[in-house]
Order: C-alpha cells, then structure tokens, then sequence
C-alpha cells in the first residue's frame, strides 16, 4: 500500500466529522422544551419529553438495520440516504403548529422523532464502521474522532436554533457573532432539516471501505499475548450468545441514561435552578438571559462531550478499555450524585461537563471494545445491537427526569411578541431523584465492568 492511499484515509475522517457534527443536532432538543410548551400550554412535562425519547430509540433501532444495509451496500449509498431521510423528518416537523395540542405531538413524534431518528440512526453508524476498517491501529482514538463531531453538533446548533426561535443575535461561549430573524419554533425546524440534508449527504461522499487486506504502511498487528483468544469475526448470532456482550450492554445503557438524562434536560434544568431563586414575576430581559444561559449550557455540554470521545478513546489506547471505563462510570457516578446542589451557573456547567466528558466517553469505547472483542467483519451490524444501549438509555434516562420530576413551585414570566408584553407561566422543576438513581446506575456499572474478560468463539 503506498503513502498515497495510506494518505487518503484521513480523508474519511473529514468525511465523518461532517456527517457526525450534522447527526448530532440530536442533542439540542432541551432548547425546543420551553417554545413548544409556550405554544402549547397543556403539554405536560411527560409530553414535551417524548419526542426526546423516541428519537433517540428510533435512532438507536435504526443503526441494527443500518449497520447491516452498509455491510451489504456500503456507507456512501447508507450515509446519503440517511441524511435525506433525517432531512424530510424535519422539514416536515414544519407543519407541527396547524395541529391541536394532540395532534401536534402525533406529528412531532413521527416528523421529528421516528423519521429524524431513522436518518440519524442509518447514517450514523456509517463513518464509524468506515474508520474502524481504516484505522486498525489508532482504533480508540479514531472511534472517538469519529463520533466526536456527533457531541460537537450541539455546541454549534443549540445557539442557533435558539436565535432562530427568538430572533437575535447568534452566540458562541456568550460573544454575540451576528443576527439571526425571528423565525419561530416550526420554521426553524425546516431551516435545520435543510441544512443537515445538504451537509449530510455531501460528508457522505467521502466515505469508502478500504481494499481487502488492507495494513496501514509501517503497521504490524499485534501477536496475541500468551493464553489470550485468538482473534475472530463473531457472527451477530455469535456475539449475542455471549454473556459478555450483554454484561457490556448493561454498563453501556446505565452510562446512556445518566448522560442523555443530562444532554435532553441540560437547558430547563438550569431554567429550573435560576428561576426558582428569583422573586416572580420574572420580567422578559430576566427570562431571555436566562434562556440564553441554558442555551450556553448546552454548547458547553457538547464541548465536553465532543472532547471526552477523543479524550477517552486516546487514553484507552494506552492503559486498556477496561480501567479507562471504571475511571469514567466512577466520575459520572459521582457527578449524578452531587448534580441537584451545583445551583451556580459555573457549578452547574462543571457537573454537566463532567457527566458529558464521560458519555462522550462511552460513545468513543463501546465501538472500540466492540471490534476489540467481536471483529470488524460484521461490525455495522455488531456495533448496532451493542448500540441499542443507547437506545433504552435514551428512552429511561429523560423518563427518568420526567417522571420523578416534581414541580416545586409555578413562576410568572413575561415575554414580549408583536410588540406587547405577554405573561406566561414556567413550572420549577425538582430533579434530584432522577439524578440519584442514575448516579447510582452508573457506580453500579463501574464494579460491574470489573468482570467483564475477552470471549472465545464457538
């Protein structure tokens, strides 16, 4: 293989890092919460968190089958028509506000979710399964470039969606870079549906398999150490019959609620936490910055998260996938635990940081144990049925916060549109129990990985 082709990996790389940044739009549904419930004053707190939560199932459904129409077919077909089918659910989700109440969330849960989460989930397993094959030598590290745009997506899209919504300026880490016109809630959904197709399928056309047999130029793999497994390609029939896989599947969905529980909420929890210390009414400058505090959250939370893929993967390359994850569950754990006392807004953005430092992590090491384990043969599909983790733990973790929510009080607020001053109503939410339970999942996970040893195929 000469420097060229070896050279011209990197280029999926690129191609994955635009995909990813795009599919990880996912992540800003917390910014749509409070709009939507404007609009639709009835909506509970269970109902304006479904959309979240069938999203991110769909999506994790999707990546099985998708996985295994890019074994078959290949990423570049799978990326694209990813990216078109995530691209028309939100284009779609446009036409939400003709709807009644009811209605309007039948829509959203099919537009949004089930059609968004099906582009997500087919698209995104594309790049990762691409930059495995390639990089057989850097595989922690490349696993967790490659998803690390799917966490960086948030940081970009959260403030945009919410200067889309409310019209402003578009913000960065709080500098003001341009403005934005007041599109509302439903056009901006379009305006992102559009921009996530184009970029989407354009990432997509970077993507390729590499030639059979292909070794990085300067790379020798590894002789298996004494007494170890010799390594093999598990069927998915292989993978799921061992105890192993679905040990790695539990410590993998009780990092995926703690972490998604966070990424869903990050933004009316925060709201929750200002809100509840000041004195109501809260007049319409107070609840703006607010608002834009939350929104600021959730890019920092997508910074950590972005990093901890890289982070995490590298750090596993060196001292093993096993002690990197204690060290990650334990960290999460304990962020959970104290989470509901950070009520600073810089408290709070360091214990949402650390809890999506670690997701992020996970996000980088389950592929990687993945093919460690099982091989890279039938990795899409592989990697998918470990990846339904992240499907149940996306539909319990924002369940979680939903259902042992309290309302601690009902707060006045005002808002100005067309000119006059409106005053709506914000319920102060009490989250600490859903934060206790899944810090304590995640200590659970961190003794239980202890146990988890390499399979040997029948």
């Amino acid at each position: 293989m000469d420097r060229e082709k070896v050279m011209n990996r990197w280029w999926v790389v690129v191609g994955a890092l635009i995909i990813q940044v795009s599919l990880g739009a996912v992540y800003i549904w917390s910014v749509f919460q409070t709009p939507l419930k404007a609009v639709f004053p009835t909506w509970s707190e269970g109902n304006v968190t479904l959309p979240a939560q069938i999203v991110l199932a769909a999506f994790a459904a999707a990546v099985i089958f998708g996985g295994r129409l890019q074994d078959k077919l290949g990423p570049r077909i799978v990326a694209t028509a990813g990216g078109i089918i995530l691209g028309l659910g939100l284009i779609l989700a446009r036409f939400t506000g003709g709807f009644g109440p009811d209605g309007a969330l039948v829509w959203l849960v099919f537009t949004f979710s089930l059609l968004g989460g099906i582009g997500i989930g087919v698209a995104y397993v594309c790049p990762i399964a691409t930059c495995v094959k390639w990089f057989p030598d850097k595989r922690g590290l490349i696993t967790g470039l490659a998803v690390a745009g799917f966490g960086a997506g948030a940081f970009f899209f959260a403030p945009l969606a919410k200067a889309l919504i409310a019209g402003g300026q578009y913000q960065l880490l709080g500098a003001d870079l341009f403005g934005l016109p007041k599109l509302g809630v439903f056009n901006t959904f379009m305006t992102l549906g559009i921009l996530f197709l184009v970029a989407i399928v354009l990432g997509a056309q970077f993507l390729r398999n590499p030639p059979a047999g292909y070794v990085p130029a300067g790379w020798t793999p590894p002789a298996p150490r004494a007494g170890a497994p010799a390594k093999a390609d598990f069927t998915p029939g292989e993978m799921l019959r061992t105890g192993r896989f679905w040990l790695l599947w539990i410590t993998y969905f009780a990092g995926c609620t703690a972490g998604l529980q966070v990424i869903m909420k990050a933004s009316p929890v925060w709201q929750s936490f200002a809100i509840g210390e000041l004195a109501p009414p809260i007049d319409a400058a107070s609840f703006n910055a607010i608002s834009a505090a939350g929104a600021m959250a959730v890019s920092i939370l997508a910074i950590f998260n972005s990093l901890g893929r890289i982070l995490w993967g590298k750090i596993s390359d060196i001292i093993g996938r096993k002690p990197t994850l204690f060290v990650m569950f334990l960290l999460c754990g304990v962020a959970m635990l104290f989470l509901d006392s950070m009520r600073g807004y810089g408290l709070y953005l360091t214990g949402i940081g650390v809890v999506g430092l670690c997701f992020g992590g996970y996000l980088a090491l389950y592929p990687a144990v993945t093919a460690d384990f099982y091989g890279t043969r039938h990795y899409g599909v592989n990697y998918g049925w470990m990846f339904s983790a992240y499907g149940a733990g996306g539909l319990f973790g924002p369940f979680l916060a939903a259902w042992l929510m309290r309302v601690a009080s009902k707060v006045p607020y005002e808002v100005v549109e067309a000119g006059q001053t409106l005053q709506k109503t914000f319920a102060v939410g009490n989250y600490r129990l859903a934060f206790v339970v899944a810090g304590v999942m995640c200590l659970a996970a961190a003794l239980a990985v202890q146990f988890v040893r390499a399979p040997k195929q029948s």
